[in-house]
């Protein structure tokens, strides 16, 4: 098993997202498929689908977006939008972002070479925190 964490380096930005589970459930109820695909990429409703509670999940990728933005200091718009951040997991069931094109060019105009997030959610919240990083060696 590889327990090394993730590379290191100089803090470029850093966002936090806290919000309602049941807000993001009520939005799933009232506009079903319709947020769903505006929002979420496929791997992402693929695993959301999945759990037994499928809401909290979304929020807490819902969360992870919002933080990846405020990284950014962009929020979701034109440099960024909503599928261009996906929630996955790696090896050890740690959350990993996958970015877009969009979002690659704009870590790279940043001067970032990673993004690191952490979820969590209760029954009631789900939260969010992500950091940018330049991990490039220095000398």
């Amino acid at each position: 098993m590889n327990l090394s964490l993730p590379p290191g380096g100089i803090l470029i930005g850093i966002g936090t997202d806290l919000i309602e589970v049941e807000r993001v459930r009520g939005v799933l109820e009232r506009q079903g498929e319709r947020f769903i695909a505006r929002v979420f990429t496929e791997e992402e409703r693929s695993y959301c689908a999945s759990m037994a509670h499928p809401y909290k999940h979304y929020a807490a990728r819902f969360a992870a977006k919002e933080a990846v933005s405020k990284c950014f200091s962009t929020g979701i718009g034109a440099e960024l939008g909503w599928r261009s951040v996906s929630i996955y997991h790696g090896e050890r069931k740690q959350p990993l972002v996958r970015l877009d094109e969009k979002g690659e060019a704009l870590l790279r105009h940043v001067g970032a070479t990673h993004v690191h997030v952490s979820l969590s959610h209760t029954e009631t919240m789900a939260l969010a925190m992500a950091v940018l990083v330049d991990a490039r060696p220095r000398s």
